[in-house]
Parts: C-alpha cells; structure tokens; sequence
C-alpha cells in the first residue's frame, strides 16, 4: 500500500454551534479523498466511523462530548416489523433506480421542498443549484443518487417522490443524504422506506450493512434510526449491537 494512502493528512476545523444540540459546540477532523487509493482510504475510514462530503473523509471531534455516535445496520439480519412490512406494501408500486450521480432541476426543487419542510432553519436552506450539484457529482468513490419515483405514464417517467445520494462501500452501503416529499397523504414514511429499500438492496447484493451516519440519543430528529434492527453503533472496543430506547439502570 502506497504511503499517501497509509498516512493521509488530517486536519481539525474551527468550533462552530453544533447543529444537534442546543448550547455545544461541534469541531470535526477530516482529510481528502484522492487518488489512486481514495476507495480504500473511504472504506477504511468509514468502518472507524468517518463519513464521506464530496472529497472529504470527516468525524466528529469535539472537546467535551461524545453524543454523536455512528450506527449501522445488520442488513443481512434485518427482519422488518409490522409498520415496515406495511411501508414496504404501501410503495410497492414506485419505480426506483440507481442513477449515476448527476443532478437535475426535478432533483433540486424536490430538495427544496424538503428543506423548507423539514429544516427550514438548517445549513443547507440556502443552496443554490451549483451548491447542489457539488454534493452530488464530486465523489472520488463509487456513488448513485438513487431516485424513487410514482409509475411511469406511458413512456414518461413518473413524479420524482424520493431521493438519496448514496456510496456503496467494501462492506455496505452508505446513506449520504436522502430527501423526499413530505406532504402527501399518498405517500406516509417515504424516508423510513428509503431505508427500508437500502436495508434490502444490502441484503439482495450480499453487503453486510446499510450505515446512517450519526445517531445522537437526545436529539429528536435523529430518533427514527433507532427503529432498524439489528443496529450497532461504534465505541472504544469497536461495533456492538445494542438497543436504543433502553436506559442503563442505576448500580446503587
């Protein structure tokens, strides 16, 4: 193995407000992603918990919390409950595919209307469409943007519904970023399928684990993750399995 990849550069960021939890603040270490060996360094770097933005490889770093934990599902395990079976029948019907990560301005102005919905306030809000074709289309790995559409009318394609850039890695899948329609009643838990789809994608090409990123146990809007078992998340002796929504009793 070469030395650039053996020894990539790490570099920490300036602390800024942290973006899950209200008077913390968040710093991230993180490194380019380049090269001839820019896969390997992706795969090794995410099963020690990194996530990839663009050309960058990046993990939280911060001074005085560990809220933000990175969890990944057992896809090959995963057995859905009854709300899932249900989801999975009730969009049965969507035509979906596995784009090359290119971007269109059907993709762009469903993002919008997901931003607005969902985090009006959030980071992202103010993207333009270069802003979005750079989250997309700079990828130095293998990516898709899978698109989640209604039944094709003839020979044109149905309404974009759903959406999710994501990086197939050694030993998964890589959920960077999904987006989708929020307001309509003919369509309840279109993100909670867009997992679901991964999870089974996973399984069908025999890759071990569909990875969510982050999971912050008091942050609310992070809660769905913990309805995917078996799920594991990474700590100090490596990926163990555990159960979200139980609470550790006290000894005393």
């Amino acid at each position: 193995m070469s030395a650039p990849f053996r020894f990539p550069r790490f570099f920490v960021t300036t602390p800024a407000p942290c973006p899950y939890l209200p008077g913390k603040t968040e710093r991230k270490v993180f490194t380019e992603l380049s090269g001839p060996h820019a896969t390997e360094l992706n795969d090794a770097l995410g099963r020690i918990g990194f996530r990839r933005s663009q050309g960058v490889a990046y993990r939280p770093s911060c001074i005085d919390c560990s809220a933000c934990v990175s969890v990944r599902v057992v896809a090959e395990e995963f057995t859905p409950n009854a709300t899932q079976r249900k989801l999975i029948r009730r969009h049965a019907d969507l035509d979906v595919t596995a784009c090359k990560p290119w971007t269109t301005e059907e993709q762009y102005e469903l993002l919008g209307r997901y931003l607005k919905a969902r985090h009006p306030a959030g980071g992202m809000v103010g993207m333009d469409e270069s802003d979005f074709a750079d989250m997309v289309e700079q990828s130095p790995v293998k990516t898709f943007l899978v698109e989640y559409r209604e039944p094709s009318d003839g020979d044109r394609p149905g309404k974009l519904v759903g959406a999710c850039l994501t990086d197939q890695q050694g030993d998964g899948l890589s959920m960077i970023y999904s987006f989708f329609e929020t307001d309509d009643p003919a369509r309840p838990g279109l993100g909670t399928y867009i997992i679901l789809d991964h999870i089974m994608r996973a399984g069908r090409a025999k890759l071990p684990y569909v990875y969510l990123g982050y999971w912050v146990s008091e942050a609310r809007r992070m809660a769905y993750k913990a309805k995917f078992k078996p799920l594991e998340r990474l700590g100090s002796d490596g990926w163990r399995r555990f159960e979200p929504d139980q609470r550790e009793l006290p000894l005393g």
